[in-house]
This record gives structure tokens, C-alpha cells and sequence, in this order.
């Protein structure tokens, strides 16, 4: 029982970080609170979902950037749809970075874009691996018989 209570403790723990380091906001947690035990995977197939778009969109973006003409308005719809997702599972740093992102396609500023594919790249790279680590703690937890504490 103690092993239980010492990962449940370290899940609870881990979670409040990606709260205060500003990976995720509140709508993280409205979306576990659509989950139960009829859709007890509901979380991690919308993130799967979120991960699987957010990798086709950076390539998008990668590929759009690339182009001898610009067109400032593709890059900014796809740019506008991966802030979209992320707000969506509360992944509050990479739709930060893709404000950012807007601002300078809105400005036309080719540079300033490029670094921004690279900030929002970081960020989704960061925040991917912290719902990794988290789901893999949920799991361990659930494995040892132990229940998942709701935020």
C-alpha cells in the first residue's frame, strides 16, 4: 500500500509542475474531467490525437517556410490551427509560442517566422514528452492497483 500511495504522490507532484512550469492550464484538467470509466483512455487518445496533428502541421509549416514565395496566409492558417489544438488539451506554452508566431506572419517577417517554427517546435517537443511521462505515471499507478487523484 505504501508503494501506492508514494506513486500516487508522485504523480500528483509531477502534475502540479506542469501547472507551475505553464506547460498545461486549466483546460487539461476539464479535459480529464470528461473521462471515466466508460472512456477511460479518453485523455490519452485526444493527446494522441493532438500529437499525430501537431507533427503533421510542423512539417507543413517546415515545408511552407521553404518556399521561394511565401504565402504568408497558408503559414498563418496552419499556424492558427496548431494554437487551436494545443489550447485545446491546455498545452499553454506551445499555443504562447504560436501567438507569437501569428505576430510575425501578420508582419510578413520571414526571420522572425523561422524562429518561431523553432520556438513552437521546442515547445511541442517539451511538452509531448511531459504528457508522455505523466500518461507513463498514470500507468504505473493503475498497474499497482492504485486509483488516479483528480486535480
Amino acid at each position: 500500500m505504501d508503494g501506492i500511495v508514494e506513486l500516487q504522490r508522485q504523480l500528483v507532484e509531477y502534475t502540479t509542475s506542469l501547472y507551475d512550469e505553464g506547460f498545461l492550464d486549466d483546460q487539461f484538467i476539464q479535459l480529464q474531467q470528461l473521462q471515466d470509466e466508460s472512456n477511460p483512455d479518453f485523455v490519452v487518445e485526444v493527446v494522441s490525437l493532438f500529437f499525430e496533428d501537431s507533427q503533421r502541421l510542423l512539417n507543413e509549416l517546415a515545408n511552407s517556410l521553404e518556399q521561394q514565395s511565401l504565402d504568408f496566409r497558408r503559414v498563418d492558417a496552419h499556424v492558427h490551427q496548431l494554437k487551436g489544438s494545443s489550447s485545446s488539451i491546455g498545452a499553454q506554452r506551445v499555443q504562447g509560442a504560436c501567438i507569437m508566431f501569428r505576430n510575425y506572419c501578420e508582419v510578413q517577417n520571414v526571420e522572425g517566422c523561422l524562429k518561431c517554427l523553432q520556438h513552437v517546435k521546442n515547445e511541442y517537443s517539451l511538452v509531448k514528452s511531459k504528457l508522455e511521462t505523466l500518461f507513463k505515471l498514470e500507468q504505473q499507478v493503475l498497474a499497482a492497483g492504485g486509483t488516479i487523484p483528480m486535480p
